[in-house]
C-alpha cells in the first residue's frame, strides 16, 4: 500500500507539472481534440521504458555532461516546436468537429527522451524506489509503477479534455491567441532547459 501511495503522489505531481510535455498536450488538444490530446498524454507509456531501465541498471553511471547535452538538445527542439506554433497559430482556424489532425506522437517521444527530467527524477528517486519495493516482492514494485503511471498519464488525459471541451467554444482570434500562448509555453520551457544545460 505504502508503495502504491508514493507512486500516485509522485505520479500526479510529474503530471501536472508544468514542462515541454504539458505544453504539447495542450497544443495537441487545440488542434486536434481530445484523441489528440489523449495520443500526446500518453507519450510517457511509450518512450519512458528505455529511460526507467536505463536509469535503474547505470544509476550513478550516467556522466553529468551526457544529461547536460540532452538538456541543451531537447530544449532547443522544444523551442523549435514553440515557435513552429506561434507561427502557424497566424492563420489557425479552429479545426472542425471530426476533422483530421496529422499526429504529433513522434515530436512528443523525441521530446520526451531528451528531456533530463525524467532521466533524473528516475536515477535519484524513481529507481532507487522501485529497486527497493522489488526487493519486497514483485507486488509492491508493480504498485509504484501502475500508481506512477496511472496519474501522471490520467493528469495529462484530464488536462487534454477540459481544452478539446472548450476550444470549439473559442471565436477565431480567441483560438489563435490561444494556441499562440502554448507556443509560448512551449518555448518558454525550451528555454528553461537549454538554461539548465548551461547552467548545470
Amino acid at each position: 500500500m505504502r508503495e502504491l501511495m508514493l507512486g500516485i503522489g509522485l505520479g500526479l505531481g510529474a503530471g501536472v507539472a508544468p514542462g515541454a510535455l504539458l505544453g504539447l498536450v495542450i497544443t495537441a488538444s487545440l488542434r486536434g481534440g481530445f484523441p489528440a490530446g489523449l495520443r500526446m498524454a500518453c507519450v510517457p507509456l511509450l518512450s519512458d521504458l528505455p529511460v526507467v531501465v536505463l536509469s535503474i541498471v547505470l544509476a550513478g553511471a550516467l556522466p553529468s555532461g551526457l544529461l547536460r547535452g540532452l538538456s541543451i538538445a531537447g530544449g532547443l527542439y522544444v523551442v523549435y516546436l514553440g515557435a513552429e506554433a506561434v507561427m502557424a497559430a497566424r492563420t489557425a482556424v479552429v479545426p472542425a468537429p471530426g476533422e483530421k489532425v496529422p499526429s504529433q506522437v513522434g515530436k512528443g517521444v523525441l521530446v520526451n527522451l531528451t528531456n533530463p527530467h525524467p532521466w533524473l527524477f528516475w536515477i535519484t528517486v524513481g529507481g532507487p524506489l522501485v529497486v527497493a519495493a522489488w526487493e519486497k516482492g514483485v507486488g509492491p514494485a508493480a504498485a509504484f509503477m501502475i500508481g506512477f503511471y496511472l496519474l501522471l498519464v490520467g493528469a495529462k488525459v484530464v488536462l487534454a479534455g477540459l481544452v478539446a471541451a472548450g476550444r470549439h467554444r473559442l471565436g477565431p482570434r480567441a483560438y489563435r491567441a490561444t494556441l499562440a500562448a502554448s507556443g509560448l509555453l512551449l518555448a518558454g520551457a525550451g528555454v528553461w532547459l537549454v538554461v539548465q544545460g548551461v547552467t548545470g
